[in-house]
């Protein structure tokens, strides 16, 4: 049976409206209908691929490249996508707020558990529900698992403008929300895109960016991007750009803090979004001291492991370097030993910063300085050396 013949007991704009009723129940807070086709801004995608302005993440997303033009790669006979937006906003202050010295921020999103699981589930009862409704109809819930442009889709279903930081921006929300996709061989009714500009002449967001990561409104380097840099990038930081990690270890929420949108952002008191333990910051000096196992078992179901210990305890002493903490010295010391050259690196770097600081300077010295006649690494050793010159 074709997606044109299934049966249906009700209108399609029905169907809809039950279809939003259910993910209201589901605490989605926003459900829109685009229809399927390539997305409108496929060729801009490929321009910014081919500029390399996409990072560690160039490979993975050129080699996806393709499949992204077309939704048969997703669901064969594809006719809309349901796209749906779910509230991660917890915590409170912004992220100028001081944190406990020796500590380093995460995003909000990334505080409790894994939200994959958590949306995975909403969208797989979605999806049973909606062909239990249409017998016959096929449907395929995508959270980050398939090469779906969810933001092109989300605006054309009305679920936001594109801000001048690229985030999809909702009037009543902000920013602070998650994208889902339901995409189904269903011809349902298309919701209006959202086309108007509500940032006007606001530049917060560009202003904003430690790191100046965006070479133009709308045009994000990220190779540049905190988050990009925290999460996927698992290797060595350019020395350029680790002073403006500042304290940021996974993820960064800085151009969206200073969004007018996000003033009354609503909140969520989903449970398994709240900061684990109550903490919305990380001890540094405890990260430094995690063990590969450690390290698995502490972030068990948390977003933080996509970092892999490599690129979480290397921000860390990155960290350090910019909020130089002296109890922490400890940690840093021992990790000038730790087994992922990366890490020695960044250590090595954060001494150097101690000591252009004058924190305590003697024992940072001697602790370069009794590391470099151990290291074996070229790049290690450079970073020691650079670090005594400091």
């Amino acid at each position: 049976m074709s997606s044109n013949e299934h049966s249906v007991a009700c209108s399609p704009s029905d169907l809809v409206a039950a279809l939003r009723n259910e993910a209201s129940s589901l605490a989605i807070f926003n459900l829109g209908v685009a229809a399927a086709g390539t997305p409108p801004h496929h060729e801009a995608f490929q321009g910014w691929l081919a500029a390399g302005f996409a990072g560690v993440m160039q490979p993975w997303l050129a080699r996806h490249e393709p499949l992204r033009k077309s939704l048969d790669s997703i669901l064969s006979g594809a006719r809309s996508v349901v796209m749906l937006a779910t509230n991660y906003s917890v915590g409170f202050g912004p992220a100028a707020e001081p944190l406990p010295e020796g500590h380093g921020r995460v995003a909000r999103y990334a505080r409790g558990d894994d939200y994959h699981a958590m949306l995975r589930k909403r969208l797989n009862t979605l999806a049973a529900w909606l062909e239990a409704k249409v017998p016959g109809s096929r449907s395929r819930g995508v959270v980050d698992s398939a090469p779906l442009a969810e933001r092109d889709f989300a605006q054309l279903a009305g679920l936001g403008w594109f801000g001048k930081n690229t985030m999809l921006i909702d009037p009543r929300a902000g920013s602070y929300f998650f994208l889902s996709a339901i995409v189904t061989d269903l011809a349902l009714p298309p919701d209006r895109p959202m086309d108007v500009d509500h940032c006007g002449t606001c530049t917060a967001c560009l202003d904003a960016c430690p790191t100046e990561a965006f070479p133009a409104p709308r045009l994000l380097d990220a190779s540049k991007c905190l988050s990009a840099l925290t999460i996927e990038d698992h290797g060595v930081v350019l020395d350029s750009l680790r002073p403006g990690l500042g304290d940021w270890i996974f993820g960064c929420d800085i151009c969206q803090e200073v969004c007018p949108w996000n003033r009354h952002a609503p909140g969520t008191d989903e449970p398994s979004l709240q900061p684990r333990d109550g903490h919305v910051s990380l001890d540094l000096a405890t990260l430094l001291a995690l063990d590969e196992d450690g390290f698995r078992d502490h972030f068990r179901r948390s977003p933080l492991l996509r970092a892999k210990r490599g690129g979480l305890l290397r921000s860390a002493a990155i960290a350090l370097g910019n909020r130089p903490h002296a109890p922490s010295l400890e940690a840093l010391v021992a990790a000038l030993g730790d087994a992922e050259p990366v890490i020695r690196g960044a250590a090595a770097w954060a001494l150097g910063r101690w000591i252009a600081a004058d924190v305590i300077p003697e024992e940072a010295r001697r602790a370069l300085e009794a590391r470099r006649t151990l290291e074996t690494d070229a790049g290690v050793l450079n970073e020691i050396v650079n670090a005594l010159n400091f």
